[in-house]
């Protein structure tokens, strides 16, 4: 596996930038998950070319981590930068804590020949109930929906889930973008414990994301030694 850097970038709080805190990090989530895509995209687009090599989540708002093949480019006047190679020494059987903000989906084909459609695991499940019966069953569907699609990753990408991972926090987004139709994506993040099976194809798998929506904040799974 190639070099890959981890990088904490919060935004500057003297006062040029904090003039413009309310344009760079708006308070409406939704607006302000369009604003810290370009924000991020700003550290590692270095030519008009470029196509995405990195993953990135907001921490709070102003504050990013992300995953890259380079190094962010540095600009000072706007982001604090703290970058380190990110090479974790791992073997079969380490056990590790994870946290993971995550766009689940499923492919499922019209009909034979047809190219499979991507779906939202979550909205998938709760677009079937009656429409009095969401609100009740939301965060049981998103806990077990959830758990399921992970546990599909780690039998895909070299890892077991161990106990009973939480999943909170399902959204439902919308960015609206220039000249395409809007990124309509759901999000959910989960948390717990897993046990490395295959290292190398755990730490492939890390560097290019878990799911969908990866320009948008999701995809990004973060480790510590558990």
């Amino acid at each position: 596996m190639s070099a890959l850097f981890l990088t904490r970038a919060r935004l500057r709080r003297d006062a040029p930038v904090a003039a413009l805190a309310n344009l760079l990090v708006p308070a409406d989530p939704r607006a302000r998950t369009l604003a810290s895509h370009q924000l991020v995209w700003a550290l590692f687009a270095d030519g008009p070319d470029r196509r995405r090599d990195f993953l990135w989540r907001e921490e709070a708002p102003g504050r990013f981590l992300a995953l890259s093949s380079r190094p962010p480019a540095p600009l000072d006047d706007l982001f604090e930068l703290d970058t380190k190679d990110f090479a974790p020494a791992l073997t079969a059987g380490d056990r590790l804590g994870f946290s993971l903000r995550a766009n689940p989906v499923i492919s499922r084909s019209a009909g034979p020949g047809q190219r499979g459609k991507r779906h939202d695991v979550v909205f998938d499940q709760l677009r079937h109930m009656a429409a009095d019966r969401r609100a009740g069953e939301r965060l049981a569907v998103m806990a077990t929906t959830g758990r399921t699609w992970l546990a599909r990753q780690g039998a895909a990408h070299g890892f077991d889930i161990e106990g009973e991972a939480g999943v909170d926090g399902y959204e439902r987004e919308r960015i609206a973008r220039d000249g395409a139709p809007p990124a309509v994506f759901g999000r959910i993040d989960i948390a717990g414990r897993l046990a490395v099976r295959e290292p190398a194809r755990f730490l492939a798998a890390m560097a290019t994301g878990f799911g969908r929506a990866r320009a948008f904040g999701c995809g990004l799974m973060l480790i510590r030694r558990a």
